[in-house]
């Protein structure tokens, strides 16, 4: 039975049918609660099971229908919410798939179709030098890329290294702005691109994306021993860059660029400066010298 075909039929035993009920909010609190009260049944009865063991053998048919009443009552919120049960379920599964599954198919390089001076760089050596207690610079193959950076903070937070993080986008997510303006790899020869992907308000969305990170990070002990970020995060990240290329990455792809980042981060910044390496193909950044 597919998830309409339900729908259907479920709603034929609704008892407290919408057009019956003296109001819609009538007519939905019935199925609310009902949701409360069989997500109770379902813990009561593993709580027998768990008291019981295997003396509880009707516990695996009892667990089927609690979910089935469960079932029913989603259907019956769902339906006097004229959504489709169909469109919760494929909605969901796109949402769980998209936070734990990393891009499979999505277009791996971005600026594929351009000349090699207007591509992110697929492998690169990155030196970060400290030049004094509160300034640092880059070199990409040896070459100074960028401003000297401080942590422009009343307090040394070691954010004159956040460099970093816009070399992890590159080279986990195949995005950033930031690092094309600082190596000089815009895609001029496309100029809606130049404007919109590699333009001022993409460079400063990623800018904010890094400041907003950083401090979910500076809360979470700069993500030392944290294997999975807050969704909401993630979420907040997606809606601030859904009108951009970067939209076709996932949760799970922007999880694991801000992990690898930190990760890089943390040594870069106890050893005041340090050598890192990017690469594309492998999706992944590392130090290779501290």
């Amino acid at each position: 039975m597919n998830f309409d075909d339900y729908q259907t039929r479920a709603e034929v035993t609704d008892r407290v049918p919408a057009k019956a009920a003296t109001s819609h909010q009538d007519a939905v609190i019935v199925p609310m609660l009902g949701l409360a009260g069989e997500a109770g049944q379902l813990l009561s009865e593993y709580k027998k099971h768990l008291r019981d063991g295997d003396a509880h053998t009707l516990f695996k048919s009892k667990v089927a229908e609690e979910l089935g009443d469960l079932l029913w009552y989603v259907s019956n919120v769902a339906t006097k919410f004229d959504i489709k049960l169909s469109d919760v379920a494929s909605q969901n599964i796109e949402k769980i798939e998209s936070r734990w599954l990393r891009q499979r198919s999505a277009k791996q390089f971005f600026d594929d179709d351009f000349e090699a001076e207007q591509q992110l760089p697929r492998r690169a050596r990155i030196e970060i030098i400290s030049l004094d207690e509160k300034k640092v610079r880059i070199l990409l193959d040896g070459r100074k890329i960028g401003a000297d950076l401080t942590d422009n903070s009343y307090a040394e937070d070691g954010y004159r290294f956040h460099d970093v993080f816009h070399f992890a986008f590159a080279a986990v997510l195949g995005w950033s702005p930031v690092t094309r303006a600082i190596i000089g790899a815009k895609r001029r020869s496309a100029p809606d691109i130049d404007e919109i992907e590699d333009g001022g308000r993409a460079i400063v969305i990623e800018e904010g994306l890094s400041a907003l990170i950083f401090e979910y990070a500076r809360r979470h002990n700069f993500l030392e021993g944290v294997t999975r970020l807050d969704y909401g995060l993630l979420r907040t990240i997606q809606d601030m860059t859904g009108h951009l290329e970067v939209r076709t990455r996932t949760p799970a792809d922007w999880e694991n660029a801000i992990l690898q980042g930190y990760m890089v981060w943390r040594l870069i910044a106890a050893s005041k400066g340090g050598v890192l390496e990017i690469d594309q193909e492998t999706k992944t950044i590392k130090c290779i010298s501290e």
